[in-house]
């Protein structure tokens, strides 16, 4: 393995035509997790707006406060690496709030299966990106190695507090997935 680091600006060796070049590599990962806490932040929101006055609001406020840190951090790191956010903002402003609210109309045990739904589709994108970064960005792996061990947290609290005894589990979770893994991919490129 070489010591060059991939994600300088220098061209790699092996890259194929379509590959992005390092800059852009990290700079998407700064976009769409960016982008992803801040969804979070939404749903978290929503959910409290419809739980407030449960049993859940405590947990739910915690996993959001929790949220809210990885936004200002990527928020902090989209300005100090020169970053532009995702131009999808408006709509996970309001496609996560409508998505928190929504699960928990449909009762806490539905609040619960979308947080489980999304923080595995994180798990998933945040070891991804480790992997991506190798030995490489250390502080950037860091902060995404913590973020990750904390949606890993809200993932295993959800199943605790009933996520599968939601109605409609396996329908609700498979397209809370599928939305996030769209959201993924959108907010990397837009």
């Amino acid at each position: 393995m070489s010591d060059e680091n991939p994600l300088d600006e220098k061209p790699a060796l092996g890259r194929q035509p379509g590959d992005l070049n390092p800059r852009e590599q990290l700079e998407r990962i700064i976009r769409v997790d960016h982008a992803g806490e801040f969804g979070a932040v939404r749903i978290y929101e929503g959910q409290l707006a419809v739980l407030k006055e449960t049993e859940s609001a405590n947990t739910l406020q915690h996993m959001k406060e929790q949220e809210e840190v990885h936004r200002k951090k990527f928020e902090e790191l989209l300005r100090d690496r020169r970053v532009r956010p995702t131009l999808l903002s408006p709509l996970w402003h309001v496609a996560g709030y409508a998505l928190g609210a929504g699960t928990a109309m449909l009762g806490k045990e539905a609040a619960m299966a979308c947080t489980e739904a999304v923080e595995e589709v994180i798990d998933e994108h945040y070891r991804d990106q480790l992997d991506t970064l190798g030995e490489y960005e250390p502080e950037l792996k860091e902060t995404i190695s913590k973020f990750r061990d904390e949606e890993i947290e809200h993932r295993d609290t959800a199943r605790e507090e009933g996520a599968r005894e939601a109605p409609g589990y396996e329908l609700l979770t498979t397209a809370v997935k599928a939305g996030s893994k769209m959201a993924i991919w959108l907010s990397s490129r837009i």
